[in-house]
């Protein structure tokens, strides 16, 4: 069958987690006549984690026709800090439930490894980040919520950027951790194409165990190269030069990732990251990922 679509709103970000001039029911109320499955959250959308207003939010998903299949989660597992590390897995232990109230079972909490912190040496960072994973597992078997370790720049309110973000890193990560039931990828092209990686090559390597993927796209401005965006570690980072913009329409082969994803018969949602141009981008690239979705993923006979 064709795959279920949710939006997320990139472009309202600031506005309802940072600065709080929107608020996560704004953000329902504009999403209503989306041609979207359901609405992808983030942590910081949250005013109160109280059962009360949770129950208002989940209410306020369905009553506008929409499903809640992943809340974005940004924990922060390399902190020096050892009291730090231990507040990040209790905050993250917290959100798995927090996705099981919104989005019932099988739901996907996402998880980062967290920041690159100067300090923090790669042998140090990995063993951090695999203790505290491996610590959730118990947590998010018990309310049959699936953890997804996404291939992540930066969290739009970190200092530095992922820790695990270029793709040896991250494959390190995974591979650290062999659970399939409750642990797997979630899938960001565009934010591979950040990391100086191969989207495509990444997808290969990570199909099989992709249980979420977030599209959107990226385009180069006029005259620029992405060799010359390349920074001395390989990423890209986020460019001036490197635009957001219709999904289908970028540097991403869309073709490419459909027909891994189909080969390896995915079965999660795709959430789209988009609209930092406007609320017409999102319908634009909801219906390229509508027909993408028809061609690769066809209604059963």
């Amino acid at each position: 069958m064709p795959l279920q679509l949710s939006a997320f709103p990139k472009c309202y970000l600031d506005d309802i987690a940072g600065a709080r001039t929107m608020s996560v029911f704004d953000w329902i109320t504009m999403a209503g006549d989306l041609d979207a499955d359901g609405l992808e959250m983030y942590e910081g959308f949250f005013t109160s984690l109280e059962p009360a207003y949770l129950d208002r939010v989940g209410d306020a998903i369905r009553e506008a026709g929409f499903a809640m299949p992943m809340l974005c989660c940004s924990p922060d597992f390399t902190n020096p800090d050892a009291d730090a590390r231990k507040r990040a897995v209790e905050h993250e232990a917290l959100m798995i439930g927090v996705t099981r109230r919104l989005g019932g079972p099988r739901a996907v909490c996402r998880v980062l490894s967290g920041q690159r912190y100067p300090e923090v040496n790669r042998e140090q960072g990995l063993a951090w980040v695999v203790e505290s994973i491996e610590s959730l597992l118990p947590v998010a078997r018990e309310h049959d919520i699936v953890l997804g370790l996404e291939n992540h720049y930066k969290d739009g309110f970190w200092r530095y950027p992922e820790f695990a973000q270029k793709q040896d890193v991250f494959l390190e990560l995974l591979n650290a951790i062999p659970d399939r039931q409750h642990f797997g990828v979630q899938y960001d092209p565009s934010n591979a194409l950040v990391a100086g990686d191969d989207p495509v090559q990444l997808l290969e390597a990570v199909a099989d165990r992709v249980v979420s993927m977030h599209a959107s796209d990226r385009y180069l401005v006029p005259g620029a190269t992405i060799e010359e965006l390349r920074q001395s570690d390989g990423t890209l980072g986020y460019s001036p030069n490197l635009k957001h913009g219709v999904t289908g329409q970028g540097l991403n082969d869309y073709h490419a990732i459909f027909r891994i994803l189909a080969a390896h018969r995915y079965g999660g949602w795709i959430s789209l990251e988009d609209g930092m141009n406007g609320m017409q981008e999102m319908v634009d690239s909801l219906k390229f990922l509508r027909a993408m979705s028809a061609q690769y993923f066809p209604e059963a006979a």
